[in-house]
């Protein structure tokens, strides 16, 4: 099965302004493989239960497929588009030593892109809101990987974090699962992801001056107080970039 999706990638690399590795190949055959899914998922599990819901009777075979993944010498890039020509990237990082998946945002203008996650060993986020997350989702532009708003939403649902969560997220994310996914009871597995919201947990996220957005986790980008803060100029273009 993974020789056949590695088959379909587009075999041209692209180029990440301020991005090093590679190279970046355009794999969009894996976002209609059910196990990429539960690869792409496993970081957000933090329990028994949520394991069990995600995994199920296929856990030896999305972890056979994971590895292939991993194991090949290009990096699976994707992207969706946001207005005004920004774009977030999706890149699955294959080094040997250092696997992980990198989200990433840029704008045609900007000299490099910014790093607003790492899902990896050493974790590093949440890079989304919920609002910010499902505009991403929803936005319908063309030019990304794909248009499908539950894959986006799947994309990128290892990079978000909030502690306010509207009543309606766990009916949306459980459509996404069962539309991308072969789950047998996807809307309890969206509670659970919805509560445990993976490595970096929930995160309060508040309007700065000049409607900045950040959040206080202890790992992201996007809080000011960190060491490893965008700095705030910075700050203000992602925030501008993600505005729902």
């Amino acid at each position: 099965m993974m020789s056949t999706v590695m088959n379909s990638a587009d075999s041209q690399p692209a180029r990440i302004p301020g991005y090093d590795g590679g190279p970046l190949t355009h794999q969009t055959g894996l976002l209609e493989e059910p196990l990429f899914w539960l690869g792409h998922l496993s970081s957000c599990v933090q329990s028994e239960e949520a394991e069990e819901l995600l995994f199920g009777a296929d856990y030896d075979a999305a972890g056979d497929f994971q590895r292939l993944l991993w194991e090949q010498a290009e990096w699976p890039t994707f992207t969706v588009p946001l207005a005004a020509d920004h774009r977030l990237y999706v890149v699955y990082r294959t080094f040997t030593e250092d696997t992980g998946t990198d989200y990433l945002l840029h704008h045609p203008d900007w000299d490099h892109a910014e790093l607003l996650a790492r899902d990896d060993g050493h974790f590093m986020g949440p890079a989304l809101s919920w609002p910010e997350l499902v505009a991403a989702a929803d936005n319908v532009l063309l030019g990304g990987s794909t248009t499908d708003p539950h894959a986006r939403l799947l994309l990128l649902l290892p990079a978000f974090g909030d502690d306010e969560v509207p009543d309606e997220a766990v009916g949306r994310l459980a459509d996404a699962l069962r539309a991308r996914t072969c789950v047998e009871d996807p809307e309890s597995l969206a509670a659970v992801l919805l509560e445990d919201q993976g490595a970096s947990g929930p995160a309060c996220w508040t309007t700065a001056g000049h409607g900045l957005s950040v959040n206080d986790g202890p790992y992201s980008f996007r809080n000011p107080v960190n060491r490893c803060a965008l700095p705030a100029d910075h700050l203000v273009r992602v925030a501008n970039a993600l505005a729902p």
